[in-house]
């Protein structure tokens, strides 16, 4: 076993892993980066937020097509070759992270394809993927190696009940689907075969899709979602799953603990994920763990070992690729000794479903279940000019205020390209904007942006086009 020496090593190659060494090499800092896959990227570009969106656009616009004999453009029926669109997938993924693998050498990082495992707080073993291993002693480490998907236990081993990894294979269109959970990423990839012609359904064990995202802004996808889903199951739990020749039968029950059955060509499982936190190491130094695996860390990400730092989906929630990116610049200073500390005002995040849920800061969830008094400003976009030459006036932004400073502490939107237009709220939460400073900033029209300040101007009960009159204090 080759013994080598870095000052830096980062373990793991995903977005929170690949910016860390990016950056620490722009500062000079020699850096090691070991990640399984031949070029950074991680799950996200690999297996998750690229591949998943790179259908979600196909998804777009098959739906559109639909939505055109609305406006006077009769389509025929689309012709689906899913190969040419698998193709087209992967050569997404190919492109971005062959492009991420030729910054690395540009900064003339040393990149090790492997995997990593502590020996002790400064020395790790890596069994690389040519068979050959190295032990590699550091002065500093980032733990950046992301989450794996949950899964159902004593689930039968069937093929054909998949999770997100398998549904982004598009190995085919099968001609129903359950898609198990009802946050994002089943949503998602739900949305992305019931456009490809799968009948959809979705089980839920909670009252609502997206559990803990606002009720105004989930009603409106729920609408959208009954048209385009064969069912959506709320309060209701998968009992049993058992193979079939013709495909897998699920046992539901309700909240009244009725039960029924139904079969399906395939399942996916999308409960949610865990971090990677086991079979790294982590005994071998003194890196702590919280109860359901996160590690611990303070506000540089530091964890409870001095010289190892960790990031991403294993630091804790929310488990973002741009939260871990953000982070990964944070432990890098910290590293190099500058005063800095992981403490954003907003996440933004982001459900790519149609239409899009977007949402930063204080949520009115929170607010209410935190019991903090707030403010809360609205603008549907039945109202929007931009929104009604889309054909899509199913949409709203809302704003969470500070009821004594008017400051915003949190916005929501559900509509097409909310993810593109929460950037906005971001800034407007980061940099501790009043409501009337958005009010006051001229929004370009028509456009969706303009629901901002329209938004704005209804908390002052002076929008143009919504007559809302604001109600004394």
């Amino acid at each position: 076993m080759s013994k080598t020496e870095t000052h830096l090593v980062v373990i793991g190659g995903g977005p929170g892993g690949y910016v860390a060494a990016f950056f620490a090499s722009d500062l000079g800092i020699p850096v090691t980066l070991i990640d399984r896959e031949p070029n950074p990227g991680g799950i996200c570009l690999y297996r998750g937020c690229i591949p998943s969106k790179a259908l979600l656009h196909v998804a777009k616009v098959l739906n559109e097509s639909k939505e055109a004999k609305n406006w006077g453009i009769d389509f025929s029926e689309p012709k689906i070759d899913i190969d040419k669109m698998r193709s087209w997938k992967d050569s997404v993924i190919h492109k971005m992270t062959g492009g991420l693998g030729i910054l690395s050498k540009q900064r003339k990082i040393n990149f090790i394809q492997g995997k990593a495992i502590f020996i002790d707080s400064n020395t790790i073993k890596v069994s690389k993927v040519n068979g050959t291993e190295e032990q590699i002693s550091f002065k500093n480490a980032i733990l950046a190696v992301g989450s794996y998907p949950l899964t159902i236990p004593n689930l039968p081993q069937d093929p054909r009940i998949i999770n997100s990894t398998g549904a982004l294979e598009l190995e085919n269109i099968p001609k129903n689907l359950l898609v198990v959970g009802g946050g994002y990423i089943g949503l998602e990839l739900g949305s992305v075969y019931a456009a490809l012609g799968s009948k959809t359904s979705v089980v839920e064990m909670t009252s609502s899709l997206l559990p803990g995202v606002d009720r105004d802004l989930t009603q409106i996808l729920s609408k959208n979602l009954e048209k385009k889903f064969a069912s959506i199951k709320l309060n209701t739990k998968v009992v049993t799953m058992e193979s079939q020749k013709g495909g897998i039968q699920v046992t539901f029950q309700s909240t009244d603990l009725k039960e029924t059955a139904e079969v399906f060509e395939k399942v996916l499982i999308a409960i949610g994920r865990k971090p990677n936190s086991a079979g790294i190491g982590l005994e071998k130094t003194q890196v702590q763990l919280d109860q359901k695996g996160f590690v611990k860390v303070n506000a540089q990400r530091q964890t409870t070992d001095p010289n190892i730092y960790a990031i991403g989906d294993i630091a804790g929630e929310p488990m973002l690729a741009h939260k871990a990116s953000h982070e990964g610049r944070v432990a890098v200073e910290a590293i190099q000794g500058y005063k800095v500390a992981f403490e954003p005002k907003a996440i933004p995040a982001v459900v790519f479903t149609d239409p899009e849920i977007a949402w930063c800061g204080l949520t009115e969830t929170q607010a209410e279940k935190e019991n903090i008094t707030v403010k809360v400003t609205k603008f549907p976009w039945g109202a929007s000019g931009r929104a009604a030459t889309l054909g899509r006036n199913d949409g709203l932004t809302k704003m969470i205020l500070d009821p004594e400073t008017e400051r915003i502490l949190g916005v929501g939107i559900v509509g097409v390209e909310a993810g593109e237009l929460i950037a906005e709220g971001v800034l407007a939460v980061e940099m501790g904007a009043a409501i009337s400073d958005v009010k006051l900033s001229i929004h370009p029209h028509p456009t969706l942006s303009e629901t901002f300040m329209e938004s704005a101007e209804a908390f002052f009960g002076q929008s143009a086009h919504l007559y809302r009159p604001r109600k004394a204090d």
